[in-house]
């Protein structure tokens, strides 16, 4: 089999699961935007894929994004930051992405601020929560989203919703619950989670998006 007809069948079943998981829901798949994570992946990889029809990627580094995609994107292409980002890159990310999942702290908020008012081009803004409270992680912790989601509101930023990654090797369900509850109790409509792993238990708990790599490109 092509490596097109790979990718193609690759993203067939991920896309038949995500309206199963959404019909179980009581739901429709149409609500839900699956995010084919594309990081450290290559562009004779990544090409297959959007032959088969898919529009929205994830990238986790400025750098990578801003090396591979130029060369790859059209006007159907969404392309999101899912990784965390520096406030002096703000204004590359801006420039790059139609979506970003990372905002996470005030000196960030600060750097979009002035980064979109350079540019009068605006992403589409997520605030990832720390949802585990695990230190390794990115993401503004629970007791301080509604003072951060204040501060980017009275900065004019439009946050949409929530991103989180739970826990590893622990079941997330919970956390997803969480994450859907503080988005319910903070007027967000949008929550970013789940993964290859997890996505069908995400949907089921109300994900908008979904952020699929290994499913859609392999093992890294």
């Amino acid at each position: 089999m092509s490596d097109a007809n790979d990718a193609a069948t690759r993203l067939a079943t991920v896309r038949d699961t995500i309206a199963q998981a959404a019909k179980l829901a009581g739901r429709k798949a149409s609500e839900i935007e699956l995010i084919a994570v594309s990081k450290t992946v290559d562009e004779a990889a990544i090409r297959p894929l959007i032959a088969a029809g898919q529009a929205s990627f994830g990238e986790n580094r400025v750098q990578e994004a801003a090396a591979k995609w130029p060369a790859l994107r059209d006007a159907s292409t969404r392309l999101h930051l899912v990784g965390q980002l520096q406030s002096n890159k703000a204004a590359e990310a801006v420039a790059l992405f139609d979506v970003i999942h990372s905002v996470d702290r005030p000196s960030l908020v600060e750097a979009l601020v002035k980064a979109i008012g350079a540019v009068s081009k605006a992403p589409e803004l997520f605030v990832q929560v720390n949802i585990g409270a695990e230190d390794q992680k990115g993401g503004v912790a629970v007791a301080e989203l509604p003072a951060l989601l204040r501060q980017a509101r009275e900065a004019g930023l439009a946050v949409t919703g929530l991103m989180c990654v739970p826990p590893a090797d622990i079941e997330a369900a919970p956390f997803f619950a969480l994450a859907a509850k503080l988005a319910r109790d903070n007027g967000l409509s949008k929550l970013s989670m789940g993964m290859s792993a997890d996505y069908e238990t995400a949907i089921m708990l109300g994900a908008t998006h979904v952020r699929v790599g290994t499913a859609l490109f392999g093992a890294r």
